[in-house]
C-alpha cells in the first residue's frame, strides 16, 4: 500500500506535534487526536496540486504509540471532513472546491467581523496593541510585497489574533475547522503578491478602528477586508488556484 508521498509529509511542518510516548499519558487517544488535528491545520495543503497523504506508521513512531489510536483519530477527522480514506491508497487531507472555499471565506468574514465588534467592547488596550506589533517591521523600505513569506505569516497571525482577542470561545471553536482551508488560501494568494501592500493598509485601518473603540467601523472594515478575498477567489478561472 503506497500511502507515503516523500515530498508531501503531513508531519514535516507540524511544530506542535511533539515526539513523546502518548500511550503512557492519561487520555492519550484524545491527545493523539488533538496533535494530529493541529498538524493538519498547520499544513499548507494548497501550496501544491499533489495530494497530501498521511502516513500512519510514521505518525505512530513519532508519537510513540500503536496505530490503533492513529486510526481512531483519523476516523474521527474523516467524520469531521478533514481527511478522506482512499481504498488501497491510504488517507489524505481534504481540499475544498473553489465554491466551497468562497463559502468558507464568507463565513469567516461574518465571524471575524463579530470578533472585531467584541474586541471594541471588551478587549484591553494592551491586547489590541499586540495586533499592531505584528506589522511594525513593515514600511516603505521593508514592503510586504518584497517580503511575502514574512508578511504572509503576519497576515495569518492577525486574523487568528482578531478571533482570539474577541474572548469568545464559541467564535474560536467555529473558526477552528475553517482555519485549515482559509489559512492555506490566504497564504497562497499572499505568496502570489495579491494586494499585499494594500492588505496591510486594511489591517492598520481595522486596528485604528479597534483602538478608537469604533464598533461599527471596525466590524464593517473587518468584514469587507475578508470579502475582498472571497470575491478574488470567485473570479479566478478553475485550475488557477486549485
Amino acid at each position: 500500500m503506497k500511502n507515503v508521498i516523500a515530498d508531501v509529509n503531513i508531519l514535516e511542518s507540524a511544530t506542535e506535534l511533539p515526539a513523546r510516548n502518548f500511550a503512557n499519558e492519561p487520555s492519550f487517544r484524545m491527545r493523539v487526536y488533538d496533535a494530529l488535528k493541529r498538524a493538519i491545520i498547520e499544513r499548507d495543503i494548497y501550496s501544491s496540486k499533489e495530494p497530501c497523504w498521511i502516513d500512519e506508521r510514521q505518525i505512530a513512531e513519532k508519537l510513540g504509540t500503536s496505530r490503533t489510536p492513529i486510526r481512531e483519530a483519523l476516523a474521527a477527522l474523516e467524520r469531521e471532513g478533514f481527511v478522506v480514506s482512499v481504498r488501497r491508497k491510504g488517507t489524505m487531507v481534504v481540499r475544498k472546491t473553489k465554491s466551497e472555499i468562497v463559502e468558507m471565506i464568507e463565513a469567516w468574514a461574518a465571524l471575524e467581523s463579530m470578533a472585531a465588534r467584541l474586541i471594541t467592547l471588551s478587549a484591553s488596550d494592551e491586547a489590541i496593541t499586540q495586533l499592531r506589533q505584528l506589522f511594525i517591521a513593515f514600511n516603505e523600505v521593508h514592503r510586504p510585497s518584497e517580503h511575502l513569506s514574512e508578511y504572509s505569516q503576519a497576515n495569518i497571525s492577525f486574523h487568528q489574533g482578531v478571533i482570539r482577542l474577541s474572548g469568545s470561545k464559541t467564535l474560536m471553536n467555529l473558526t477552528e475547522d475553517l482555519l485549515l482551508h482559509v489559512r492555506g488560501i490566504r497564504q497562497l494568494t499572499m505568496n502570489r503578491a495579491f494586494r499585499s501592500d494594500q492588505t496591510i493598509q486594511d489591517h492598520l485601518a481595522i486596528i485604528d478602528a479597534l483602538e478608537r473603540r469604533d464598533t461599527e467601523l471596525a466590524e464593517r472594515l473587518s468584514r469587507e477586508h475578508t470579502l475582498v478575498l472571497a470575491r478574488y477567489i470567485a473570479q479566478q478561472p478553475d485550475g488557477i488556484i486549485f
